[in-house]
């Protein structure tokens, strides 16, 4: 049978259409402007389409070494920090989620207070400085590894877990790190999903950490690389050995869209991958307290 539509789901249809539209159009709206003709762009306007098609700025940019160079250090520092991330908060919520385990309230109030309180940017960066981490990786992966918050959503998620099949497995033999790889981990696959796109995200999109902690060029972020492109992009281009004055097909402003595209889509690419997981990871993380 065909469901009913009234006023007010038709309110709710159009109020979300709305909401996605709002959400998607500024970057649709720079994808478009990053394909047209400077001279047409810059008359402004809405962009459905490109005006005049023109990949002249993306070739200006992937000619900047310092795009690739950010590129490479953002992938490794977001692979290796998000399956790092998401293995160390697991490990760690769930012996929280054991309501048995001794010390368990003071654990927990300790990481909740994590979440209200910060030790500031300067007792990070001298904490960095002692670890000799300034200007390495380490520095860039090592301080966002644990997250409060994706652990208490873990923590939920494994405290909904049958106590049953735990004790089934520990008839059989099987010792606590057994039952944690082996029967936890693949019954929490939609909110582990979860969790790693939240990391590799927060990850992705960091540039402070760069800006704070990294020296050489060479271990640059692609975001930062994207920042100074965005606030310098008639350097950028020079360093790229092209004149804005000799191409009149670019200019700084179509640069800076095709940028801000060439940094976006590459993390926009992993969410149909665990969309399917997201919506119900998160529920199940935060159901129970």
């Amino acid at each position: 049978m065909r469901r009913k539509y009234d006023v007010v789901d038709y309110v709710i249809i159009l109020i979300l259409t709305l909401l996605s539209l709002i959400m998607i159009y500024p970057f649709w709206h720079e994808m478009m402007y990053s394909l047209s003709d400077p001279v047409k762009a810059a008359s402004g306007g809405m962009f459905a389409v490109p005006k005049g098609l023109n990949l002249k700025s993306y070739w200006s940019v992937l000619r900047n070494k310092s795009v690739w160079t950010g590129f490479r250090v953002s992938v490794i520092v977001t692979l290796v920090g998000t399956v790092m991330g998401v293995l160390v908060s697991a490990m760690l919520a769930y012996p929280l989620s054991k309501k048995d385990m001794p010390g368990r309230k003071f654990f927990i109030g300790m990481i909740f207070f994590t979440m209200l309180f910060g030790g500031g940017m300067i007792p990070n960066y001298l904490l960095v400085k002692e670890l000799h981490l300034i200007d390495s990786y380490g520095a860039l992966i090592l301080p966002g590894l644990l997250s409060a918050w994706n652990i208490f959503i873990l923590k939920n998620s494994f405290a909904g877990i049958p106590a049953s099949l735990e004790e089934s497995a520990r008839i059989d033999g099987a010792n606590d790190l057994t039952i944690f790889f082996r029967i936890v981990m693949p019954l929490s696959k939609a909110v582990l999903a979860t969790i790693a796109l939240f990391t590799a995200v927060g990850y992705w999109n960091d540039y402070f950490s760069t800006i704070l902690y990294i020296i050489s060029k060479d271990h640059w972020s692609l975001q930062a690389v994207l920042r100074e492109i965005l606030s310098n992009a008639q350097s950028a281009m020079s360093s790229s050995g092209i004149s804005v004055r000799a191409e009149e097909a670019i200019s700084s402003e179509t640069v800076k869209a095709a940028t801000v595209m060439v940094a976006t889509v590459p993390i926009l690419m992993v969410y149909p991958f665990v969309q399917k997981y997201f919506i119900k990871g998160v529920l199940i993380g935060s159901v129970k307290g």
